[in-house]
C-alpha cells in the first residue's frame, strides 16, 4: 500500500521532497561524472568540433564571400597543390618551424641552467625573463617591425656603430633572406621564456645526489650534464617540444604583423596564407583548404612524439 507525505509526517518519518530527489538524482556517480564534464565538452563543441566541421564543408564547397557555392569535393586540395604559393609555403613552414624549434630548444636549456644557478636577484631575473611571453603578440610585434623597419631600424644602427656590417645595413622586412632571419628571431625571442621555465622546472626536480656521485666518479661539469642532466630532462623537452612545435608550425600574429607573407611569398606560413586567401582574397574553400593542410601535418608531429615520449 502506498504512504503518502502527510502519512509518513504523522508517523514521525521525514518527508521526500522534490528537491531531495533532485540531489540524490544528481549525487549518483555516474551522473554527477557527466555532469563535471559537460561545461569542457560544450566548449569543445562550439569552439573547436563546430569551427573544424565548418572548415571541412567550406574545403570541399567552391564557397566565396557571399556566395554558398555547391559541392565540388578534392577540387580545392587540387587548385592548392598545383598553386605555385602554395608550395612555397609548405617549404616556408617547414624551414621556419625546424629553425625556430632547434634555437628556442638550445637557447631554452641553456637559459634554464642559467637560472637554476644561485645568482642574485634570481627571482627579479626569472620574471623578466617571461615578459616576452607576458606581452601581447600583437604588441611586442609591433615593437620589431619598428626595431627592423628599413629607415629607423635600431638592429642596424647598432651594429653599424659596433662595426658589424657597413652603413645604411640590409633591409630586414624587404628582402627575402632576411625576412626569414626577423621573423624566425622574434618567435624564438617570444617562445624562449616558456621552454625556458618549463625546462627550468624539469631542472630542479632533479635529485641533488646524482650531482653529488658524479662528482665523486670524477665527471667534469660536461659530463654532469650530458650523462645526469640531459638524460633525466628527456621527457620534459620532449613535451615542451611537442607544444612548441604546435605554436611555431601555426604561428599567425608575428609572420602577419612583420611581412604579411612577403616579400615575395618569402614568409607565408600556412596560417598567413589561409588568411589571405579566404579572408582577403574572399575565396573561403581554397583558404579552409590551407588551413586543414595544417591538421595532418601537426597530427603526424604529434603522434611520432607522444611514441617517443611514452617509450622514454
Amino acid at each position: 500500500m502506498a504512504v503518502g507525505p502527510r502519512a509518513l509526517e504523522v508517523a514521525g518519518l521525514p518527508r521526500v521532497g522534490h528537491l531531495a530527489r533532485a540531489r540524490e538524482w544528481w549525487e549518483q556517480e555516474h551522473v554527477f561524472g557527466y555532469g563535471l564534464i559537460l561545461p569542457a565538452l560544450t566548449l569543445l563543441i562550439c569552439l573547436v568540433a563546430y569551427p573544424f566541421g565548418m572548415a571541412i564543408y567550406f574545403s570541399l564547397s567552391d564557397y566565396w564571400v557571399g556566395s554558398p557555392g555547391k559541392f565540388v569535393g578534392l577540387e580545392n586540395f587540387r587548385a592548392i597543390l598545383g598553386n605555385e604559393v602554395f608550395r612555397q609555403t609548405v617549404w616556408n613552414s617547414f624551414v621556419f618551424t625546424a629553425i625556430a624549434v632547434t634555437l628556442k630548444s638550445v637557447l631554452g636549456v641553456w637559459l634554464a641552467l642559467l637560472l637554476a644557478r644561485n645568482l642574485r636577484f634570481k627571482r627579479l631575473l626569472r620574471g623578466a625573463v617571461l615578459l616576452p611571453w607576458v606581452i601581447p603578440t600583437a604588441l611586442s610585434t609591433l615593437a620589431w617591425w619598428w626595431m627592423f623597419d628599413s629607415l629607423y631600424s635600431v638592429v642596424n644602427w647598432t651594429a653599424i656603430r659596433l662595426g658589424l656590417i657597413n652603413p645604411p645595413g640590409p633591409n630586414w622586412l624587404g628582402m627575402s633572406g632576411y625576412a626569414m632571419t626577423a621573423v624566425i628571431t622574434v618567435n624564438v625571442w617570444r617562445g624562449l621564456p616558456f621552454f625556458a621555465i618549463t625546462t627550468l622546472a624539469g631542472l630542479v626536480s632533479i635529485p641533488r645526489e646524482y650531482y653529488e656521485a658524479a662528482e665523486v666518479d670524477g665527471a667534469s661539469s660536461w659530463g654532469r650534464f650530458f650523462h645526469v642532466t640531459l638524460p633525466l630532462l628527456k621527457p620534459v623537452i620532449a613535451v615542451v617540444v611537442l607544444f612548441s612545435t604546435i605554436f611555431t608550425f601555426s604561428d599567425f600574429n608575428i609572420v602577419y604583423i612583420l611581412t604579411r607573407g612577403g616579400p615575395v611569398n618569402s614568409t607565408h606560413l600556412f596560417a598567413t596564407l589561409a588568411y589571405q586567401v579566404g579572408l582577403n582574397g574572399g575565396n573561403l574553400g581554397q583558404g579552409a583548404a590551407i588551413s586543414l593542410f595544417l591538421f595532418p601535418m601537426l597530427a603526424a608531429v604529434v603522434f611520432f612524439q607522444l611514441r617517443y615520449i611514452r617509450r622514454e
